[in-house]
């Protein structure tokens, strides 16, 4: 099964405690059905101290989401949208959004 979201892309939270909040993939996990998203599923980590630049302390760094509780966003509808994907002439394949038509 191919995966419908990329890293890069801009997404929206739609179940858990950060439902709402908005931040780009930073990284998918293909294998586990997964991604993590900046800003969304923080949890605190505890780091010791490694060398004399890094300080040691609780750090709040994001954890991976579920796919399936992710939407893409969409600029034009301004919510998080379910899309299909459109083949152009050029062989090359576009995200739309399924509302309003807008590529994504």
């Amino acid at each position: 099964m191919a995966l419908r979201i990329k890293k890069g892309d801009l997404v929206v939270v739609r179940k858990g405690k950060d439902r709402g909040k908005t931040g780009r993939v930073l990284r998918v996990f293909p294998g586990k059905n997964r991604a993590l998203v900046e800003g969304a599923n923080l949890v605190k980590k505890h780091l010791r101290r490694r060398g004399e630049n890094q300080p040691s302390g609780i750090v709040e760094v994001p954890s991976p989401i579920n796919l399936s509780n992710l939407a893409l966003w969409c600029n034009n509808c301004k919510r998080g949208v379910r899309f299909s994907i459109k083949i152009l002439e050029d062989k090359s394949k576009v995200r739309i959004c399924k509302k309003c038509g807008q590529v994504l």
